[in-house]
C-alpha cells in the first residue's frame, strides 16, 4: 500500500445503496467536509493507502467483502482511521465484532442526521491527537535518517545514558571526536538537550 500525503480529514463513505451514499454525502458536505464515495468495500480497499485520514461511515452487509471485513482488515494493516458502522441489519453479535475490531461507534438505520454528524466530528476530534502523533513519529524517522553510521551508534549509546568519554573508549574514539558527533546528531536532529533525542529515539520505535 502506498503513503498518502494527504493530510486533510475526508469522509468515506462505503455503502452499496446509493441512495444512501449520496444522502451521507450531502450531509457531511453541508457542513463543509470532503466526502469521498465507494460502492463497495472491495472497492474502497483498492483504493486505501496508508496514512489516509478522515472518517470511514461502512455499511455492514454488502455484496462480496463485508464492512466487517473491511475493517478487519485495515485493522490488520495499522490503519489510523475511526470506523462509523451504519446499517440496518445490526444485531449484538455484529455490533461486539465491530466493536471488538476497534469501530468507533455503531448507528441504526435510519439514522439521525444529526447524530451521525455529531459522532463523525467526536471521531475526527478524537483522532487528531492520533494524527500528531504519526506526524511527530514521521518527522523523527526522518530525520534519523539524515544520522550517519557512526552518529547512529553514538546517538544509541547516549540513549544508554553513557558519557562521552565512555563513548569515546567503546568505538576507539577520542573523546573530542564523540563532542564533535554528538554536536552533528543534535544539529541535525534539531534537539536542544539529550532528553529530546532520546524522545526522538523513542518516537521511531
Amino acid at each position: 500500500m502506498k503513503k498518502d500525503i494527504t493530510t486533510k480529514p475526508i469522509i468515506y463513505i462505503v455503502d452499496d445503496n446509493p441512495a444512501v451514499r449520496d444522502a451521507i454525502r450531502f450531509l457531511v458536505q453541508q457542513v463543509g467536509l470532503t466526502a469521498k464515495v465507494y460502492i463497495s468495500a472491495q472497492e474502497f480497499l483498492d483504493q486505501y493507502q496508508l496514512g489516509m485520514r478522515g472518517c470511514l461511515v461502512l455499511d455492514i452487509r454488502m455484496p462480496g467483502l463485508s464492512g466487517i471485513e473491511l475493517q478487519e482488515k485495515l485493522t490488520l494493516v495499522g490503519a489510523h482511521l475511526p470506523v462509523i458502522i451504519v446499517t440496518g441489519h445490526g444485531d449484538v453479535p455484529i455490533t461486539v465484532r465491530a466493536m471488538k475490531a476497534g469501530a468507533f461507534e455503531f448507528l441504526q438505520k435510519p439514522f439521525n442526521d444529526q447524530v451521525l454528524l455529531d459522532t463523525i466530528q467526536a471521531a475526527l476530534k478524537k483522532y487528531d491527537i492520533v494524527w500528531e502523533q504519526d506526524d511527530k513519529r514521521s518527522n523523527a524517522s526522518h530525520s534519523l535518517a539524515t544520522l550517519t553510521r557512526r552518529e547512529r551508534e553514538v546517538l544509541e549509546l547516549l540513549r544508554y545514558g553513557k558519557s562521552n568519554k565512555v563513548i569515546a573508549r567503546e568505538l576507539s574514539l577520542s573523546v573530542r571526536t564523540v563532542e564533535g558527533y554528538r554536536a552533528n546528531i543534535t544539529e541535525k536532529l534539531g534537539a536542544k538537550s539529550l532528553g529530546q533525542l532520546i524522545d526522538l529515539v523513542i518516537k521511531t520505535e
